[in-house]
This record gives C-alpha cells, structure tokens and sequence, in this order.
C-alpha cells in the first residue's frame, strides 16, 4: 500500500507547539493549498489541510515558521476518532509531517512579515534544502534592468488565455 503525500502551501496561523506527558514534542499546524482551476466565477479556492509534525522537527518547525510561511511538506494520510463531551463520534483526518522544507529565506520572510502580506519580494535568491533550512545563494547573478521578451521582434500578437495552459 502507498500513503504519500507532498504538499507546498502557506500556514494559516502560527504552529502550535505542545508537550506530551511522556515529554515528545508536536506541533499542530493548518496549511493552505491553493487548487490550480478557477471557478465559475474566476475565483481561486484553497484547501486548508490540517498537518501534524512531531519531535525535534516540531521544534524546529515552530520555530522557523509563522502564520503565512510559505513551506513544503511530505508525509502520510491518518485518520481517527474519539467521542467529544456530548456522547458523538469525531473523525478527523490529517496530515502526518515526516519532512518539510522552508521554501522562503529569512530576508524574504521578515520582508513579507513586515508588509503585512503573503507575496513573495523579488529577488528570491533561496533554495530549499531536505533538512529543512533554507540555503542562501551566495553568488547571485545580477538581475536584469528589464525582463527579455522571447517574441520581441516577431511582429506576431501573443493571445493566451487561462484555458490555453495546462496548469
């Protein structure tokens, strides 16, 4: 059997870092996925995916991340249920984290967190890393003054629209 699944989103709120009685870490987080297809309406709708990462990860996790981090994750598919005060079966399904990677450099992200909003600065010059920590480019090439047009000079007009692509 096959229980894979590798999500890159945004956390909704800060993690939640707890410690079990027995003295394990685990961090409680949601992740918000944005789906690929517009609706009717051209609006863009997004799954919010509860995760669960436990020990030094959840330590590490916490923090390293904060409400909107943008973050990539791995892990497995589990579901359960328990019985809440008034007598009624809950079943919960959640992502367990076994990997994650920081997918926004520090710069980037007190950068974002200082505007107040998700969008990523230009400029982005960090890579994940399977650890979990972002690694800086070190030498980064000098960005252009303009972006270079790959049809400039064709004299044929560009019409593409949302339908055209394929994601």
């Amino acid at each position: 059997m096959i229980n894979r699944v590798v999500l890159v989103g945004r956390l909704t709120r800060d993690p939640e870092l707890r410690t079990t009685g027995s003295g394990i870490s685990v961090a409680t987080f949601t992740l918000a996925v944005d789906r690929q297809f517009s609706n009717a309406q051209g609006e863009r709708g997004a799954d919010f995916i509860s995760c669960v990462i436990w020990r030094k990860a959840a330590e590490n996790f916490a923090n390293f991340t904060s409400k909107g981090s943008l973050v990539g994750i791995d892990g497995r598919i589990q579901t359960r249920s328990y019985d809440n005060k008034d007598g009624q079966r809950v079943y919960v399904t959640e992502v367990i984290v076994d990997n994650f990677s920081l997918l926004e450099s520090r710069r980037d992200r007190e950068a974002r967190i200082q505007n107040g909003g998700y969008n990523q600065p230009a400029g982005n010059n960090s890579f994940p890393a399977s650890n979990g920590t972002p690694i800086a480019n070190s030498n980064p090439a000098p960005a252009p003054a303009q972006p270079q047009d790959p049809f400039a000079g064709s004299g044929d007009a560009i019409d593409i629209s949302d339908d055209d692509l394929p994601f």
